[in-house]
């Protein structure tokens, strides 16, 4: 059939098309009518750059903390980014309930329009402070503590709403696959931050007065702030929570009821219900775990790389460490995509779409590799390629349970909830690596050697808890009764 721009335009709403069925299992195969496809991923796609273009308005700060200089130290960092990834954690007590009222779309908008006006201030603020000469790392610290803190509330609010959204658009069975989507927004999200940040302040540096004059670090967040301005004018218009908002009917996605009556749960015992559910709360252990192991890596290489490039000067040339520092992004893209997509391959190829024991293999890589990074803070090559499979692992664990587990088992009605619960313990874990290691990069009876032996029980605990709920599935409308 050629395409037709009108066709397009007439799948984005239309009346309900009684011709979608409703069960898309065939043959134990998951099938779905052409229209509903070119819907969904109009629906899904934008989402995904929404949540790629939040990652670059979230990570752009450790862009940005190398050039502050003494304006906002390690410690410092550390310490804004803990106060700003406590508040994402706990903001989802509110914001994974909340969003399971007033569904996915509204919450994904409140996240764009509030993190583009946070990351407006912040980059008002660094302009005014550093151009105006009288800022203060006490001063820097304390209104960065706060903007941070704004910004990463509204983020909050995407985390839940992709996943929100999402769960009624995929059935069970294809959700390894999207296990595997879900890690290529958080990957392009990491580049854009990283790479796409840096190119922009690069950009700036090298231009007329900024060559000779101050780091001008509040482009990297006019530039989120401007995006996620374009990509929520487009969301308006796209998005919906429901295939029958659409024009298709909705399917029966095969996931887990968390009770035959849930439709009548109330916020609380929506959220008691999710918290006491023996695998959603083991999954949130572990992502606690893997929130440690995640930043821990992701951030913490980054500025260890930066450092050794410093002290090396013109001998960094050639090595891991300017790589690093150079590709950063680009790396972490890659390995996010691989990890990501072959985690969710795996858990539906050849585990039935039992999400543990994938997770549970990429847990025993970072063990291996966390451990050899203990062996390995003076090779520079070695240290890269090791940070590399780390990031695979846990883009992939990431994508696996808190992007897919937890539509899995929190339900349609709890999802939301579900991923609130799950990634505010990712973010407690985030939390508590920053103001650790923080303070052990920077101590000189410490230092980094000890970077590696902080990780090391976390990669440990992750994969116990797996190996407790290797076997555990969805419950559907059958067994609820």
């Amino acid at each position: 059939m050629p395409f037709s721009w009108g066709a397009l335009a007439r799948t984005i709403r239309r009346p309900m098309d009684s011709r979608t069925p409703r069960q898309p299992l065939v043959d134990g195969k998951v099938v779905h009518p052409r229209a509903y496809r070119l819907r969904r991923f109009l629906n899904w796609f934008p989402l995904g750059l929404a949540y790629a273009l939040l990652y670059m308005g979230r990570y752009n700060l450790t862009v940005a903390q190398g050039d502050l200089g003494s304006l906002l130290t390690k410690e410092a960092f550390g310490d804004v980014f803990a106060i700003g990834t406590f508040i994402y954690g706990f903001a989802f007590v509110l914001n994974g309930p909340l969003t399971d009222r007033i569904g996915g779309r509204k919450a994904m908008l409140i996240s764009v329009l509030g993190a583009a006006g946070a990351n407006l201030g912040i980059g008002l603020y660094l302009r005014g402070a550093v151009l105006g000469g009288g800022a203060t790392a006490e001063s820097v610290k304390m209104l960065l503590s706060v903007l941070y803190g704004i910004n990463m509330y509204f983020q909050s609010f995407g985390a839940v709403a992709i996943v929100k959204v999402n769960s009624s658009w995929f059935h069970v069975r294809e959700r390894g696959g999207f296990s595997g989507i879900f890690g290529v927004m958080i990957s392009s999200g990491i580049f854009f931050a990283f790479e796409g940040n840096r190119w922009f302040l690069n950009l700036l540096k090298g231009s007329g007065e900024a060559a000779s004059g101050p780091v001008p670090t509040w482009i990297v967040f006019f530039v989120p702030a401007a995006a996620l301005s374009a990509i929520l004018l487009f969301e308006f218009f796209f998005l919906r929570d429901h295939p029958s908002e659409a024009g298709h009917s909705d399917i029966d996605t095969g996931e887990a009821i968390l009770s035959p009556d849930q439709d009548h749960f109330s916020t609380v015992q929506l959220l008691l219900r999710v918290l006491t559910h023996p695998v959603i709360l083991t999954v949130a252990l572990i992502e606690f775990c893997t929130g440690v192991l995640r930043q821990g890596i992701m951030h913490w290489y980054f500025i260890y790389a930066g450092e050794q490039a410093k002290e090396l000067g013109a001998a960094a040339a050639g090595t891991g460490w300017q790589f690093t520092r150079d590709w950063w992004g680009l790396i972490q893209f890659v390995a996010g995509i691989i990890g990501a997509n072959a985690a969710g391959w795996v858990s539906d190829m050849f585990f039935q779409s039992r999400r543990a024991p994938a997770a549970g293999l990429l847990y025993g890589l970072l063990l291996v590799c966390v451990g050899a990074m203990c062996f390995a803070l003076t090779d520079s090559w070695l240290l890269c390629g090791l940070s590399f499979l780390n990031i695979l692992a846990v883009i992939g664990i990431h994508g696996l349970l808190s992007g897919t587990a937890t539509m899995d088992f929190g339900g349609r009605k709890g999802t939301a909830t579900a991923v609130g619960v799950i990634d505010g313990f990712v973010y407690l874990g985030t939390g508590v690596q920053s103001l650790a290691l923080g303070r052990i990069t920077s101590s000189k009876d410490l230092g980094w050697s000890y970077w590696p032996l902080f990780l090391l029980p976390f990669a440990v605990i992750g994969l116990v808890l797996l190996v407790r709920i290797w076997k555990a599935v969805p419950r559907g409308k059958k067994a609820a009764h």
